[in-house]
């Protein structure tokens, strides 16, 4: 065999092998290969959007915990404003409470010690009697006796 005609042989095999590569294995991979490059282009930009959501996530989020510290602080002030009102209230009634025993035990004083005078005043009078008595028995003799009753009756 000749050179040439091995190299023409070879050409032409290589030309065909190019056409049928150009034309039946060519277009499909090229198809595959930009389906793919879509299928990756597609998800980059969805992982785009994704970051943006997260962000906008992020944000939401963020001013959803702003909104309830600042609800949280005025709960806590409306409760401690409440405290303070129910703590005035129980010292207001704590005062009325402690004013009204204070005139109750004032006036259990007052009626112990107009019961203690009272006592006192029978006991000094049964005292007063008493004595009285005696020394009515020591000086008195009964004809004296008798002239007091007798002046009496005639006043009478």
């Amino acid at each position: 065999m000749n050179i040439n005609a091995t190299l023409i042989a070879q050409a032409l095999a290589f030309a065909g092998l190019i056409w049928i590569i150009a034309t039946k294995i060519w277009p499909p991979l090229l198809a595959a290969i930009e389906e793919r490059q879509k299928k990756i282009a597609e998800g980059l930009a969805a992982a785009d959007r994704s970051k943006k959501d997260l962000a906008q996530a992020e944000e939401k989020v963020n001013e959803v915990l702003r909104e309830a510290r600042a609800k949280a602080n005025e709960i806590i002030a409306q409760a401690e404003a409440r405290r303070a009102q129910i703590i005035d209230l129980a010292k207001d009634e704590a005062i009325t409470e402690a004013k009204r025993i204070r005139l109750q035990a004032e006036a259990e004083i007052g009626a112990a010690a107009t019961r203690a005078k009272e006592e006192l005043r029978h006991q000094v009078a049964a005292l007063a009697v008493a004595g009285a008595e005696r020394l009515i028995r020591k000086e008195i003799d009964g004809n004296a006796h008798k002239a007091l009753l007798d002046e009496l009756a005639a006043d009478i």
